[in-house]
């Protein structure tokens, strides 16, 4: 079965040296608007906890609103870790080569959306330890680049499977699905994007 949040990166494995080398600056403005639309989002998904508690489902507002800010947040993650290498927009509504594709909403069940927090504490914290591992591949990929111009794909895919597992944990607790995080190697292809 598919899991209903998938990530795909299908930039080239060239990259430009000088926004490689200035990346971490180029994406200051990426991390400031990442951290204030994350603010309406924390309030967004504590809103759809208690609805999908009563309802069995995400109101299909508030799963599109968080479900964009899911996918703007793969197109700065990939960006910022050296995945893609044209520089994103701020509204995630243009196609971008690491993309997040996230399926509609669907009934979940009211236990595991009770204790989600709880259930997803061991996905939490491998998604921590994958973290540390993708800033050394992101570090590895940034020295690798700047010496060849290229990623190494070996270093691409690894980031690619990091970037999959993270993108799905935070959909997992932010409710846009009640499907636990994946961590298969094979990537599947990208759900349908919910309708906006």
């Amino acid at each position: 079965m598919t899991h209903p949040i998938s990530v795909s990166v299908d930039d080239d494995l060239e990259r430009t040296r000088l926004t490689v080398f200035f990346r971490p600056i180029l994406a200051i403005p990426h991390f400031i608007w990442l951290a204030i639309w994350g603010i309406a989002v924390f309030a967004a998904v504590v809103v759809s906890w208690f609805v999908t508690l009563f309802r069995g489902s995400t109101p299909l507002g508030l799963h599109n609103f968080i479900a964009r800010y899911v996918q703007y947040a793969t197109h700065v993650y990939g960006y910022v870790t050296l995945l893609a290498d044209p520089y994103p927009g701020f509204l995630a509504n243009t196609p971008y080569p690491a993309y997040a594709g996230i399926g509609a909403p669907e009934p979940q069940n009211r236990w595991i959306t009770g204790f989600r927090m709880i259930v997803a504490i061991p996905a939490l914290m491998l998604a921590q330890v994958l973290q540390d591992v993708w800033f050394v591949v992101a570090l590895f990929s940034w020295v690798m680049i700047l010496v060849n111009g290229r990623q190494p794909e070996g270093l691409r895919n690894i980031g690619a499977w990091i970037l999959r597992f993270q993108v799905q944990t935070l959909g997992y607790v932010a409710l846009l699905t009640d499907r636990y995080p994946e961590l298969d190697i094979e990537p599947r292809p990208a759900p349908a994007p919910s309708p906006a």
